[in-house]
């Protein structure tokens, strides 16, 4: 004895179908009724008990001249002790028409205030899982243990109280708007125009006249292979060719999509709040991170805009602490000073010409000096702070005295001094010429084979090559005799040196040459 289907069926206040009689119109969902079948297709007659024993009929349909079929309640277990057998197959019948992941609007056909995470539970528990895959556990009709277990009035007095508990919970719960669910696959329906969240695919895709290249192929069996030679022939090779290209379109459309869905990159909304936070500077480094988002998982990609993020801050917190060494700031409360009287330096607006209070002082300007970039520079990032760069040194040409008021000499102080004070002139360091060493030849250092090679400086790397040391065992050496430098005062022989490197004499004698020559050791 099965459901009907048929256009009075309509779904009620509580969920699930409901059936009502063709004579009186009351709702016999809940009781026994008769079903008359009738020859003519399509044509579905439902009476109450009353009606059919008083042979009552409506318009020209008369009940006495068709069989009919006594429909009872399917209200005992089959599969699950708290679901009957008429719940089952709504629960089928719902799957049938909305399709499997639409839980709600199955659980609204189902009726009884089942839940869509209870619905999608019991599908996954009874039919999933199921030993006998793609049957229930207990399909077998002989099979009547749950049955036998729970009679039918126990099992209808029980889900009796389970919905009336369930109404009862439903009146006193606040009211609540619900999410209202798309209606359709469409691109209106998802906060990021164009895509279709139902078929999880845009509305413009990536190559999208992919198709159209093989929208008219056709193929068909035993078509394109030579009969005589066996192998393909030329217009069979160019379609494989063109397949072949369609395919690879294909890979890249799809992981383009992989990137987008990893990423969580439809969320336009909360991936817009988080930009709003973000600082001018971390904008453009996530922006020049975004292109290794490809070959990295979200987790991995978060932590490394982290990490890079961290570095930056580190370059800028190393930079103002350069600027205040400049300045020859010991502490931070100086430093802190120095930074407000900064800002306000900064903001403070230039002088006006007339306007200013001191107007008719006026220096001429200084005839400037080409500026010689010295070593400082090569390890000053091009992306850093203007503060980073050296100063550049005083002009050597003699300034135009700043006229005095009352004895004393007025005009803008730079460090403490007036500017009529002459600067020492600029000392350009002459290059040091590396002599090559007798028996060892020189070593072609590249990025390829030198992994370590963009930390040394251009005399550094040239010492390396004549030498003959790689990179790495450099600056190691170039770390211990610094520090044991410092631990003597900035003095150390080249015995010292020679016995610390454990290398060749001649090639330890060049390197201590080298740091003298560079300023950073002195010798004992």
């Amino acid at each position: 004895m099965g459901v009907f289907r048929k256009k009075t069926i309509s779904r009620g206040t509580e969920g699930g179908l409901k059936y009502i009689c063709d004579v009186c119109s009351k709702d016999i969902t809940a009781t026994v009724r008769d079903g008359t079948l009738s020859e003519t297709p399509g044509l579905k007659y439902d009476l109450c008990v009353p009606c059919f024993k008083d042979g009552l009929s409506s318009q020209n349909h008369v009940p006495a001249e068709h069989p009919f079929l006594v429909i009872e309640q399917h209200s005992i277990p089959i599969y699950d002790q708290d679901w009957g057998a008429d719940e089952e197959l709504c629960l089928l019948e719902g799957a049938e028409v909305y399709g499997l992941g639409s839980w709600a609007d199955i659980a609204d056909h189902i009726g009884g205030y089942r839940t869509k995470d209870e619905v999608r539970d019991h599908y996954i528990k009874t039919y999933i899982d199921s030993l006998n895959f793609p049957l229930p556990a207990n399909a077998d009709p002989a099979d009547k243990i749950l049955a036998e277990q729970v009679p039918r009035d126990t099992f209808q007095s029980r889900k009796k109280r389970r919905i009336e508990a369930r109404k009862d919970e439903a009146k006193t719960a606040p009211p609540a708007t619900p999410k209202q669910k798309p209606t359709a696959s469409v691109p209106a329906c998802h906060e990021v125009q164009g895509y279709m969240p139902g078929r999880l695919e845009f509305e413009t895709e990536f190559a999208n006249e992919a198709e159209e290249a093989v929208q008219h192929m056709q193929f068909d069996p035993g078509e394109g292979v030579n009969t005589r030679t066996g192998e393909l022939e030329p217009e069979m090779e160019l379609k494989m060719v063109v397949m072949d290209i369609y395919n690879s379109r294909l890979t890249a459309r799809a992981d383009r999509k992989k990137v987008i869905f990893e990423h969580n990159l439809l969320e336009y909304k909360k991936n817009t709040n988080m930009e709003k936070k973000k600082t001018k500077e971390e904008k453009a480094l996530f922006d020049k991170a975004k292109p290794f988002a490809r070959m990295m998982n979200h987790q991995d990609f978060t932590n490394y805009a982290q990490s890079i993020n961290e570095e930056h801050n580190l370059r800028q917190a190393i930079a103002q602490l350069q600027d205040w060494r400049h300045m020859q700031i010991s502490s931070m409360k100086e430093g802190e000073k120095y930074e407000q009287e900064k800002q306000v330096r900064l903001a403070k607006p230039p002088p006006t010409g007339a306007f200013d209070r001191q107007a008719g002082v006026r220096t001429e300007k200084k005839n400037e000096q080409k500026v010689v970039p010295d070593l400082c520079v090569e390890f000053t990032a091009p992306e850093l702070p203007e503060r980073l760069k050296p100063v550049p040194p005083a002009a050597t040409a003699q300034p135009t005295p700043v006229p005095s008021i009352n004895g004393q000499q007025k005009g803008p102080l730079t460090n403490g001094n007036a500017n009529a004070a002459p600067a020492p002139p600029a000392q350009i360091k002459a290059k040091y010429s590396i002599p090559p060493l007798p028996g060892v030849a020189r070593m072609d250092l590249r990025s390829e084979n030198a992994t370590d090679l963009h930390l040394l400086t251009k005399e550094e790397a040239e010492l390396c090559s004549v030498l003959g040391i790689m990179p790495k065992p450099y600056l190691v050496m170039k770390e211990g005799i610094i520090k044991e430098a410092m631990k003597n005062g900035g003095g150390l022989k080249r015995k010292g040196v020679k016995e610390m490197c454990k290398i060749d004499p001649s090639k330890s004698a060049r390197l201590f040459d080298f740091f003298v020559h560079s300023g950073w050791i002195q010798k004992a």
